[in-house]
């Protein structure tokens, strides 16, 4: 078959069939193409637009640093005030042992400075990852995600990785005095939406303290008022050794960070020099724009409006045809049982104006993950082409 270019003919295509919307503009929860047609964005860019696209503070603050300076030098080296501002703004706002706060470009490669770290910190190899996670496309943490659709053309992957079963306490037996990290993602995202018992995460936290292993979780997805709480984590009384950020960090532009104790990234520093570099991590745009979106949740109290509409959306949608709704928050999975009805979901919303996504490894659901300024009135719109889009294929 002769290719087809809808994205056009010189940019790499990532699948065969692209939705191939032409966005001209985005402003709160709405998308408008070139031919004039609106999308209400119940996708947020995957959880990135959590303030809405475009709010005036953070377009503001990206336009005045742009006045002063962009790149300068690779990350590390001058002190700059975005950086410092933005590090002293997110310690601030969790445990004091995670106090130090490093900088990356996206989710992914956060996830690979935090296996270093772990690996330097503890002095091995072994790590644990839970059944049906993601944690991102770069080796590392694609060896640490369970989806073997994703990884059978990229072997040889990192050795010495283990999975276990995501809410077993039978499985935590995997963690052991060679185990260098246990990466978790605290409510689990790619697999639809699923949340971890309570009593897991406290028996997991404490098998780690046990074996000397790193507990790592992955808030790249969850982070930022996602599920209702500014961390995920916040909702289980479990901290981490090491946190994990990305999407929604940098307000809409790309940003990834791990942060841990002071202690522990200070062993980055030495033997050797530079455990981990990056030349664009810490960018002055994102570190702006991402505390200039940090502070707007708050003020316009965001993380409370997550759980309100998160909460009416459930309410709203009630049919037959849905299975379950899971999730906290801003974050749900409408389960549908059924994939090919979940494609049809994708593409019915979308004629209807809204704009819906699936999950890679959950076929059977869609995911809802709005801006989270979204509005009562624009939750009903939603669930109103849902329903509507159900009832024509009953």
């Amino acid at each position: 078959m002769p290719h087809t270019y809808p994205l056009g003919e010189h940019l790499a295509h990532t699948g065969p069939h692209p939705l191939g919307l032409d966005i001209v503009d985005a402003e709160g929860c709405w998308l408008t193409d070139r031919n004039g047609q609106r999308y209400l964005d119940l996708v947020a860019g995957l959880a990135v637009n959590n303030t809405g696209h475009r709010h005036p503070k953070v377009v503001a603050a990206i336009k005045a640093q742009c006045d002063r300076y962009l790149h300068v030098i690779p990350f590390g080296e001058f002190r700059q005030e975005p950086q410092v501002r933005f590090a002293e703004k997110i310690a601030s706002l969790l445990p004091a042992s995670l106090g130090s706060v490093y900088f990356v470009n996206s989710g992914t490669e956060a996830i690979e400075g935090a296996l270093k770290l772990a690996k330097r910190a503890t002095g091995r190899t072994h790590l644990v990852g839970c059944r049906k996670s993601y944690h991102g496309s770069t080796h590392g943490s694609l060896s640490l995600t369970d989806n073997e659709t994703k990884k059978y053309r990229n072997r040889p992957l990192l050795p010495d990785v283990s999975h276990m079963r995501f809410n077993s306490i039978e499985d935590l037996h995997l963690i052991t005095g060679r185990t260098a990290a246990v990466v978790v993602e605290p409510i689990q995202g790619d697999a639809g939406v699923r949340l971890p018992d309570g009593a897991w995460m406290a028996a997991l936290r404490k098998r780690c303290d046990e074996t000397g292993a790193l507990l790592i979780f992955d808030e790249v997805q969850t982070g930022f008022g996602r599920t209702g709480k500014l961390f995920a984590f916040d909702r289980f009384g479990v901290v981490p050794d090491i946190l994990v950020l990305g999407k929604a960090l940098g307000g809409g532009l790309p940003m990834g960070a791990f942060i841990s104790s002071h202690e522990r990234m200070h062993l980055l520093t030495h033997d050797p020099v530079l455990g981990h570099i990056t030349t664009f991590g810490g960018h002055p745009l994102p570190c702006v724009a991402g505390l200039a979106a940090l502070e707007v949740l708050v003020e316009e109290r965001l993380v409370e409006n997550a759980v309100i509409m998160g909460e009416f959306f459930k309410q709203n949608l009630v049919h037959g045809a849905i299975g379950e709704v899971r999730g906290e928050g801003l974050m749900l999975a409408v389960d549908l049982c059924d994939a090919k009805r979940v494609q049809r979901m994708v593409e019915g919303c979308l004629a209807r104006g809204v704009l819906g996504f699936w999950f890679l490894s959950c076929p059977t659901a869609f995911r809802i993950a709005p801006p989270l300024t979204i509005g009562e009135a624009e939750v009903r719109q939603a669930c109103a082409a849902i329903l509507a889009v159900l009832e024509e294929n009953r």
